[in-house]
């Protein structure tokens, strides 16, 4: 079985890489796409459009370049791993998230401990919570090996 992964969160660490290190040294065919996670690049994705004075505009006319992407690529895939990191609070991981719950696209979440009360709501709509990225790859095993 081959599966589309969209990686979904976080863009500060590696942990991308890691699951898919994970996923090759595992044998799994598995596609995987994800947001752009160069930060000025993605806050700059819509000043081709024109300048924008107030930067409230300037965020709306990205996050709208931004969305042809992430809708795109949520769509298309089989399974969504949105990760949450420590550092800063990542609200477009939780709209994507959302995203996948309405669309009944399966997804998992990949947070700490210290964050499951905020992520609570989130995290009933995943079909599994992971605290590494080992546990993902492992799921990603069980799904398309059993």
């Amino acid at each position: 079985m081959s599966f589309y992964v969209y990686l979904s969160g976080e863009i500060h660490t590696d942990w991308r890489d890691e699951i898919q290190r994970g996923a090759e040294a595992a044998g799994l065919d598995i596609v995987f796409t994800a947001p752009v996670t160069d930060h000025d690049a993605s806050d700059a994705a819509g000043d081709h459009l024109g300048e924008q004075s107030n930067p409230f505009w300037r965020d709306h006319q990205s996050s709208k370049v931004n969305a042809i992407r992430t809708r795109t690529l949520i769509e298309q895939s089989d399974l969504v791993v949105v990760r949450f990191g420590d550092k800063y609070k990542q609200w477009n991981a939780a709209f994507d998230a959302g995203y996948c719950s309405a669309l009944a696209k399966p997804y998992i979440t990949l947070h700490s401990e210290d964050i499951i009360h905020p992520l609570k709501e989130v995290d009933a709509g995943a079909q599994a919570w992971c605290t590494t990225t080992e546990q993902v790859v492992e799921t990603l095993k069980y799904v398309l090996k059993a």
